[in-house]
């Protein structure tokens, strides 16, 4: 652990448990264990494109799936520096499994910060402490793409039930999850940004697939389409609108999460453009090889992806519960580019450690194979399109003041 990684998780008492808990190192053993297993079963994940069962029956088995839910509901309260550190295990072992978690453990987020003081909601966290239950995300409909505060599909009423048809373009894992975590207008005459969230499980809903996945990476994700048909209680609505629970859990604790899957990748690509070099170099009598400039580059780009990821999560944990600072303009112009930013910085390290290794990285059939790695981070600018997030935070940019120091 660096020191920076330290100062930055002691300054985090209120959200989570501290840096030098004594359930750390448990998480750091059991995350490695779950992160063996996907290592094993990655290649094979990536070549027939199917759901890392392996990985995540042990994810249930160590208990990480409801790491993150709080002790009194049966969990183990996971800081989001713990939750982002196994975010890069799992991602460093297999993209798939990583991005799996990091989307899971964004759902149980929004259930943990914005469920409590609902029966409903505190049950399920309940659940997912106890059964270890997989939550998939449904945010995408029809034509709308990224753009995840405006809904089409709207939930309608009937006495204290409420149903919901929607056309959802990518559920990742979709089929294979316990639950669904989803958005929806309030009601048939709200406005598409009227939004409401609701959280539920496999016994409330149907799906029927429209759309497959056969994809360049990730394609262990499963993010297919589908109708998604779901019959269920009012009490399964967040009693938080969605807009709060967007600005304040769902974006932060997703772009935290997934860039530390994407700065995982990153890192298994650097590994192996290391081997590469000290082979050439024992090979050729300590000589470094011609592409070992690239090696440099890859390792400064993959230290400053981790330091911008070290740096949002210390703001985040200090200002964790300061409603205030999650919805300032600055912070959410920064959780943004952060997106922006590492998936950018990803893909960059990856390049540079494909080209460290030239062909033998290029090669499919090496020990040394980085193929896998640039199919994989090549989903992050795409993921929530950067273009869409620089469009739409450039307005906001425009009214937030530039820093006078470095520490503001």
């Amino acid at each position: 652990m660096t020191v920076q990684e330290v100062q930055f998780r002691n300054g985090a008492p209120e959200f989570g448990r501290t840096a030098f808990s004594s359930d750390e190192s448990s998480f750091q053993q059991r995350t490695a264990d779950v992160a063996e297993v996907a290592a094993a079963e990655a290649e094979a994940v990536d070549r027939e494109a199917r759901f890392p069962q392996k990985a995540i029956d042990a994810a249930r088995k160590e208990r990480l799936l409801g790491a993150q839910i709080p002790i009194e509901f049966g969990g183990e309260g996971a800081s989001i520096s713990e939750i982002a550190d196994m975010c890069y295990a799992l991602g460093r072992a297999c993209a798939s499994v990583g991005m799996i978690f990091a989307m899971h453990q964004t759902k149980v987020a929004c259930l943990v910060r914005h469920g409590a003081g609902s029966l409903w909601h505190e049950s399920l966290m309940r659940r997912v402490a106890a059964e270890q239950l997989l939550l998939a995300s449904s945010t995408t409909e029809g034509q709308n793409g990224g753009n995840i505060r405006f809904s089409s599909a709207a939930v309608e009423r009937a006495g204290g039930e409420i149903s919901l048809l929607r056309d959802a373009t990518v559920i990742s894992y979709g089929a294979e999850a316990d639950g669904i975590v989803t958005v929806a207008r309030r009601s048939e005459s709200a406005a598409g940004s009227d939004q409401v969230l609701l959280a539920i499980t496999r016994d409330d809903y149907t799906l029927e697939r429209t759309m497959g996945w056969e994809t360049l990476g990730m394609r262990g994700t499963c993010s297919a389409g589908f109708k998604l048909n779901f019959r269920g209680t009012a009490d399964q609505i967040f009693p938080v609108a969605y807009e709060k629970i967007h600005a304040q859990t769902m974006t932060p604790v997703a772009h935290l999460c997934w860039s530390s899957v994407w700065a995982g990748i990153s890192a298994a690509a650097v590994d192996r453009a290391q081997l590469f070099v000290r082979k050439a170099a024992r090979g050729s009598g300590g000589n470094m090889p011609p592409a070992a400039a690239h090696f440099t580059a890859a390792r400064m780009t993959l230290t400053k992806l981790r330091a911008i990821i070290a740096a949002s999560l210390q703001f985040y944990e200090v200002r964790g519960q300061d409603v205030r600072a999650l919805s300032s303009v600055d912070f959410q112009s920064s959780i943004n580019l952060l997106k922006v930013e590492a998936s950018e910085l990803a893909v960059a390290t990856v390049m540079h450690a494909m080209r460290t290794c030239g062909l033998s990285g290029y090669r499919n059939d090496t020990d040394v194979s980085i193929g896998r790695h640039l199919r994989d981070v090549l989903s992050a600018p795409i993921m929530i399109n950067n273009d869409r997030i620089l469009a739409n935070i450039g307005p906001a940019t425009l009214m937030s003041t530039v820093p006078e120091s470095l520490c503001d």
